[in-house]
């Protein structure tokens, strides 16, 4: 399947549906369109603008926008829960630019939406960059996509409390042991505790994945992200000093643990921003995304931008998920 190159995301405003430009404008939209599975896998990326959506009327929108708000356990990006199941986007310095990734590729379960809101709009830049994940393939070389066919591994280490990156329980929400084994098990992961309480995982991924609707190939990992080059070569230098491979905080190989070349996990990068389309922010925007088609990220700005997301997983997913909470209920 050929991306298109000129793919952006559909844009909604209250004069395009005959709608009244507040929340409760949006919410009745969205309770007459029904559920967003066809149009999101037609147009793999929604804004919706011009309703000034406020912080307070955020969780109406969300509870139609998401069918099953999930909680982001396992997550590796430095977050704060503000809500109902719901996060600031990201915590990352405010002069970085965060590279193209679809949220928790790298996980056994990822979210299949996410919806990114907009409470305070930064005051230049901060747009978040979204790509198609058939365009991101295709630009990368053939020999970048044969040599990932393989697949990756994925390598964690959560400390107990103290030392660089995300502790275990901050990952996984919880303080118990024995809760965090049994995610993992069923995650299809390895782990290991370490003698000083470090957590180590691995994790056997694909590097690309097929939409569960219509099948379409997408790139699918965040090699990129893990891989000590997408960080700089400063920042990687350092790390190198202090720590060896097999002990940061997060890092990848190859499926068969042998090194993924800088230049390849640079060119990754690299061409998923250059084929990305910027979303800007106003206060009150919410914009939603199928987490498989399409990845994204987040540009340098000034200000005090807050974006929140959330996340959920399918309909479909959602109603079995139900089904489940009620037998056990009625049992």
């Amino acid at each position: 399947m050929n991306a298109d190159l000129n793919w952006r995301p559909l844009e909604i405003g209250p004069s395009d549906v005959g709608a009244a430009a507040t929340a409760e404008g949006l919410l009745a939209h969205l309770r007459d369109h029904g559920d967003l599975e066809d149009l999101l896998v037609k147009e793999k990326a929604v804004v919706f603008r011009g309703f000034g959506v406020a912080p307070g009327e955020l969780d109406g929108a969300l509870d139609l926008l998401l069918p099953n708000r999930l909680a982001y356990v396992h997550g590796n990006s430095p977050r704060t829960k503000v809500g109902k199941n719901v996060y600031t986007s990201t915590e990352y310095p405010q002069e970085y630019t965060i590279s193209m990734h679809n949220e928790m590729s790298y996980a056994h379960q990822w979210p299949a939406r996410l919806a990114f809101y907009c409470e305070v709009a930064p005051a230049t830049g901060g747009a978040t960059p979204v790509v198609d994940g058939v365009r991101w393939l295709e630009a990368l070389d053939d020999e970048v996509r044969e040599a990932f066919a393989g697949g990756v591994r994925y390598t964690q280490n959560l400390h107990d409390g103290y030392g660089l990156g995300k502790s275990w329980q901050q990952t996984f929400e919880t303080d118990d042991r024995g809760a965090v084994e049994e995610f993992l098990a069923g995650a299809e992961a390895g782990w290991e505790w370490k003698a000083d309480g470090t957590l180590r995982i691995t994790q056997l991924r694909r590097a690309t994945t097929r939409h569960p609707v219509d099948g379409t190939e997408v790139w699918f990992n965040q090699a990129d992200q893990w891989h000590a080059a997408g960080l700089g070569d400063e920042t990687a230098a350092t790390l190198a000093r202090i720590l060896p491979p097999e002990d940061l905080p997060q890092s990848v190989t190859f499926a068969d643990g042998s090194p993924i070349p800088a230049e390849w996990v640079l060119q990754i990068r690299d061409r998923g921003l250059d084929s990305a389309v910027d979303v800007d922010w106003n206060a009150g925007d919410l914009l939603l995304i199928d987490n498989v088609m399409v990845g994204h990220g987040r540009r340098p700005f000034t200000g005090s931008r807050r974006v929140l997301v959330a996340m959920s997983n399918s309909a479909a997913d959602a109603a079995r998920a139900e089904q489940l909470r009620t037998a056990v209920d009625a049992a």
